[in-house]
């Protein structure tokens, strides 16, 4: 059974793990014993056939879920997460060795683990995260993509919009939360297609409106195949979106060698290949 480094004089604890996107086969040996020898499981997974997997490994798998928004409810997701991170430390207060068992990378646009680990770790209990397969890792698999080969930027799709970043068109593009972009309530879960025409004309000071983009989404049952649809990025206000697409931008430009620095280090085109 693992351990936890670092020991304090409380008893009880908080493990963060990630299960992978794909159902049972991307969760990693460490993470799947946590699972299996912790008190208490709390779990944020995309649908029942998880949920029901995670109740297999262990007797008290209680879903955090209901803390979203339900039926007609307004709620915002700050008080949501709020609600969610309380319920953990309240079973860890309790003494429990607790995990909290989230889908993809527990670290990775899952801001419950990082407010958790970090109140845990406040009030003096042992606290930590495992990595888990995440969104992106699909991603580059699916489509065969090697990120290394012209680098990439990464993006939350709402923040890219809200503030001044500035994409490099020569390196892969990827932004996140595509389905809620230009929202900023935290109470809704989709965005529309005003939203993303903005965003198509934001988009379109570094990247011709026919570029090629790629709407992602990570196959999440071993049944399912991953979702790639190819488009031209004028298309996108009109595209299906759910909240789990991601929208890749592959660069739109070659990359530029630096005459200057390949100088001063002796170095000639040549050399490059």
């Amino acid at each position: 059974m693992p351990t936890l480094q670092n020991s304090t004089c409380h008893q009880g604890s908080l493990v963060c793990v990630g299960t992978g996107l794909n159902l049972a086969g991307q969760i990693s040996v460490l993470s799947k014993s946590y699972i299996e020898n912790a008190d208490v499981v709390f779990s944020l997974v995309p649908d029942g056939f998880a949920q029901r997997w995670l109740e297999t490994l262990n007797s008290d798998v209680r879903s955090l879920q209901p803390y979203y928004a339900q039926g007609d409810e307004t709620k915002s997701r700050r008080d949501t997460y709020d609600q969610m991170v309380q319920a953990i430390l309240n079973a860890v207060r309790d003494g429990k060795k607790v995990v909290c068992a989230l889908y993809g990378h527990p670290g990775v646009f899952a801001c419950v683990s990082h407010f958790a680990i970090e109140l845990a770790r406040g009030e003096g209990y042992r606290a930590k995260m495992e990595p888990g397969i995440s969104a992106e890792a699909c991603l580059w698999a699916d489509l065969g993509i090697d990120p290394g080969h012209s680098g990439h930027q990464s993006f939350e799709a709402s923040q890219f919009m809200f503030y001044k970043h500035t994409p490099d068109p020569t390196t892969h593009l990827l932004l996140w939360q595509i389905g809620i972009a230009g929202e900023h309530t935290l109470t809704e879960f989709h965005t529309s297609s005003d939203r993303l025409q903005v965003l198509v004309e934001q988009l379109n000071e570094w990247y011709p409106l026919d570029h090629e983009i790629i709407l992602y989404e990570a196959a999440t049952l071993p049944v399912q195949q991953p979702r790639i649809d190819k488009l031209p990025l004028k298309n996108l206000p009109f595209a299906q979106l759910s909240a789990i697409s991601t929208l890749l931008i592959p660069p739109s430009r070659k990359l530029e060698i630096n005459h200057d620095i390949l100088a001063k280090l002796g170095i000639t085109v040549a050399d490059l290949g």
